[in-house]
């Protein structure tokens, strides 16, 4: 149940109550699969912090997301990681051009 509630707080635009969510699942998971649900909860935080103005804080939150989702791609869980890594790449280049106005991340 949190990854998939936690998928959908996200696309609902819930940032920081999908990071709670997700979170709880990381905390219980097998260690085989802690960095992918690591990896959605720095997606999570990295809109939170774009939404909150914080500029340093979503560009460490994505540059991790990248990293840890990387090997789980093309797909884990039912996840497509590859778009979900898409759409971490269009957001850390939006935020390198100096826009934090992330659109919310589709997956």
């Amino acid at each position: 149940m949190g990854l998939a509630r936690g998928l959908e707080l996200i696309r609902a635009g819930a940032y920081f109550d999908a990071h709670e969510e997700l979170e709880d699942e990381w905390r219980d998971a097998p260690s085989a699969e802690r960095d992918f649900l690591q990896g959605l909860v720095h997606v999570a935080v990295a809109w939170h912090h774009a939404e909150r103005g914080n500029r340093p804080g979503c560009e460490r939150q994505l540059e991790k997301a990248a990293r840890r989702l990387g090997p789980y791609a093309p797909a884990h869980r039912g996840v497509d990681v590859a778009t979900v890594l898409a759409e971490v790449a269009g957001a850390r280049a939006r935020v390198a051009s100096g826009s934090l106005a992330l659109p919310p991340p589709r997956f």
